[in-house]
């Protein structure tokens, strides 16, 4: 069974930044594809960030590109979603999820992913 635990969401003031970490059970992560998605109350859940099985593919949502920046650690099991210059639409619940399946193209989608985590609410004041 594989778990994935996001922490580090926080109240921040708009500029702030914040690092989310998420931290996957199972001796198969650097095999999985990662990805961030966020979900704002009433909102569709959408798009942030992936990265491939090794880190060196990243793709990310046009609204967050240039500030946030998605990186892993295999030896720790843990990806993580570095966010800078944050805005009040950046407020949402952010996922972070895990893919055996796809490639770059089809990681901006929610069905590319088999394990999701259970959120952890990001809040950008301004």
């Amino acid at each position: 069974q594989v778990q994935l635990v996001e922490s580090g969401g926080a109240l921040v003031q708009a500029g702030g930044s914040l690092r989310l970490s998420c931290a996957v059970s199972g001796r198969t992560f650097s095999s999985y594809a990662m990805g961030w998605f966020r979900q704002a109350p009433g909102k569709e859940r959408e798009f942030v960030a992936a990265i491939n099985w090794s880190g060196g593919n990243t793709n990310y949502a046009d609204s967050v590109r240039g500030r946030f920046t998605i990186s892993r650690d295999n030896t720790k099991n843990t990806v993580y979603l570095q966010m800078n210059s944050l805005k009040p639409e950046d407020t949402a619940v952010y996922y972070c999820a895990a893919s055996t399946f796809g490639n770059m193209n089809t990681y901006i989608y929610t069905a590319a992913y088999n394990y999701w985590g259970q959120g952890t609410q990001v809040t950008v004041s301004s």
